[in-house]
């Protein structure tokens, strides 16, 4: 049986250790007033930065999840999804240092199973490869130095199956949008797929529009997640807010 949460972490390149996914999300979230801010660093090593190769941005967004795996990745969906049932702006920052306590336990990928029953785990880490091949830019050579990464971090063959299929074949937006059964999960799987993107490329824009529509997302939220992602990944970048 595949450990979703291990082959998440490693497929981000989750720094190992530090007594599990709170602890994870904690020590990630005090890294926010160090160098870099909260998404400071490079990928260490996971598919995703390969994933993405050398797309605009893409190192950030490896290092976005590779400190806290997917616990920052729930912790940036509530944030957004906060301050969008508040009222507020989008925001233009990312968060401050927070405990995982926190986070609304509901946020987190191990809440609740995807929608076919499977760890949502695995459907981030689909939506994650669908999203970054929605340009089409996963050629045959970068598909290989993928497949040669997943062999040295040692996935077994049940996850080393399931990362090559979805590789080989990346899910349809439908696919993808399936697999939200409460809203929060939806958001959560938009928020991956904005982080895996470049949303100036037309083709990648209308993915996350088309997603956005099938799950039925509130513009407003969408509107919250997308500025939530730039917000961090602007602060990787050590560019200043926008004002």
């Amino acid at each position: 049986m595949i450990d979703a949460k291990s082959l998440l972490d490693r497929f981000l390149g989750a720094q190992a250790g530090g007594g599990g996914l709170a602890r994870t999300a904690q020590d990630a979230m005090a890294r926010a007033g160090g160098p870099g801010g909260f998404l400071g660093g490079a990928a260490t090593g996971g598919v995703l930065g390969l994933l993405l190769g050398g797309k605009k941005m893409r190192k950030m967004a490896g290092g976005t999840l590779s400190h806290g795996g997917a616990a920052v990745l729930g912790a940036l969906a509530y944030r957004a999804w906060q301050n969008w049932q508040q009222g507020k702006a989008p925001a233009t920052s990312a968060p401050p240092a927070l405990d995982a306590t926190a986070v609304e336990p509901r946020f987190l990928p191990d809440a609740a199973p995807a929608a076919d029953g499977q760890p949502f785990e695995l459907a981030l880490m689909r939506a994650m490869i669908a999203a970054a091949n929605a340009d089409g830019h996963i050629d045959g050579e970068e598909r290989a130095r993928i497949f040669e990464q997943v062999e040295r971090l040692g996935f077994d063959p049940e996850a080393k199956a399931m990362v090559f299929d979805a590789l080989a074949k990346p899910p349809g937006v439908s696919e993808v949008a399936a697999a939200a059964r409460t809203p929060e999960q939806a958001a959560e799987l938009y928020l991956a797929a904005r982080l895996s993107v470049d949303p100036d490329h037309p083709a990648e824009r209308a993915y996350l529009e088309s997603l956005a529509h099938r799950m039925k997302l509130a513009p407003g939220l969408a509107a919250h997640l997308d500025q939530q992602a730039e917000a961090a990944l602007r602060e990787a970048d050590g560019t200043p807010p926008s004002r």
